[in-house]
């Protein structure tokens, strides 16, 4: 190898090196690895790019102090430090470092890095939280994304924190916060997101709040909207009636709109019924005229009374197919929401949307209410009057006049 070619082989390992070095995750960063080898102390992870991190096996146990992950597993942590001669790689927690001293706690709030706490009460105006054996306030404000109406349920609770003040003393004053942390992740996340946020995309998301009108879900980075009318092919009352608050839901994108609030920069309309298959779509052959269905009477009008035969399709009884024997003022007259009935299929309409039902077996009203009587026996609705002869006799009298006058002419 001559001399010119062994220095392009130098610079090219060089190169490598450099690289390298600029590609080593930094403090702060949240990094993935495959774990490579467990001892009592120490987890050791494979971070790529010839790149190693070391976290401490105290992070990985459970309560009972068995370790949470196998060699080969992936690991999910956070760069809590990287030496500055040898580039050793510490790692926190998923979401922060184990802290155990005072000097640790303050070098994570001069670096910014986050650290593990315990919530251990409630006090005016905050969180009392327990960090390496020190006590901590978060004040409420800081305490989550979203306003935490009830800042008790948050007590037991360990979460990642962001030192915020340290003040030193016969003991150290420590103030953070969890929400600083909670928007640099979602800010990630947002940029994420950003190539899947279009029209019609859809998104897994989980319900972070319910109002009367509709349901607040967080898309991990963008929060939208579902309205109550996007929520199913059925009428609900109420959201709760179909959501809880930290539910996983699939959602498909219906609008994104621009608000110039750089707080809240979109307003994201969601829904959950777009994913629903469309009840209609084979409902000529599931429904054929003259079979009979079960159903729920879901409100009445004084035309007729409306039947859920299954979420998102409905049929109607027209008030002259209640079969009631009598004739109606209004269905609520036999009917009540809410009541099962077995109906008969009269028509099906599906490009209306339209399914014609019938109370009545045979798919008619059983017990019309009968015609009048042609003679005055009382029966009659007009009251007719005894001399006036039926139509017939009035046809036969004319025939037997038209006879008569053709005799004559013959």
């Amino acid at each position: 190898m001559t001399d010119e070619s062994e220095f392009e082989a130098l610079l090219r390992e060089l190169e490598k090196t450099e690289q390298a070095v600029a590609e080593r995750p930094k403090p702060g960063e949240r990094v993935k690895g495959q774990v490579l080898a467990i001892d009592e102390a120490q987890v050791f992870v494979d971070l790529g790019g010839k790149a190693e991190g070391v976290m401490d096996i105290g992070n990985l146990k459970n309560q009972d102090g068995s370790i949470k992950v196998a060699i080969g597993d992936e690991l999910e942590a956070v760069v809590a430090g990287v030496d500055a001669e040898t580039g050793a790689i510490t790692l926190g927690g998923k979401h922060g470092k184990q802290a155990h001293g005072a000097e640790e706690l303050e070098a994570a709030y001069q670096q910014g890095l986050p650290v593990e706490g315990s919530v251990t009460g409630t006090t005016k105006g905050g969180l009392e939280v327990r960090i390496a054996g020190h006590r901590a306030f978060c004040p409420a404000s800081q305490a989550d994304i979203r306003f935490v109406e009830d800042l008790s349920s948050m007590v037991g609770q360990q979460h990642a924190f962001r030192i915020t003040k340290l003040e030193k003393g016969k003991r150290l004053n420590l103030v953070v916060s969890r929400r600083a942390l909670l928007e640099a992740e979602r800010a990630a996340q947002a940029e994420a997101l950003k190539e899947q946020l279009q029209e019609g995309a859809v998104l897994n998301g989980t319900v972070v709040g319910i109002k009367e009108f509709g349901a607040f879900v967080d898309l991990g980075g963008a929060e939208g909207m579902v309205h109550i009318s996007e929520m199913s092919l059925t009428r609900i009352r109420h959201p709760e009636d179909l959501l809880s608050l930290g539910q996983e839901v699939e959602v498909q994108v219906l609008r994104i709109e621009n608000t110039g609030n750089p707080k809240r920069p979109q307003k994201i309309a969601l829904s959950i019924r777009a994913l629903a298959k469309d009840p209609w779509s084979d409902v000529a052959v599931r429904y054929a005229p003259g079979s009979r269905v079960d159903g729920r009477v879901t409100r009445t009008q004084p035309f007729g009374a409306f039947v859920e035969l299954e979420p998102g399709l409905e049929g109607m009884i027209h008030i002259s197919e209640l079969g009631a024997g009598r004739r109606l003022n209004h269905p609520d007259e036999v009917l009540s929401t809410g009541q099962p009935v077995t109906a008969t299929v009269l028509k099906v309409e599906p490009e209306r949307k339209r399914i014609g039902l019938s109370l009545a077996a045979d798919g008619g009203a059983p017990d019309d209410e009968p015609p009048p009587e042609r003679s005055g026996r009382g029966g009659g609705r007009r009251g007719r009057r005894d001399d006036i002869a039926d139509p017939d006799d009035r046809l036969g009298t004319f025939g037997d006049l038209l006879k008569k006058q053709m005799g004559r002419d013959d």
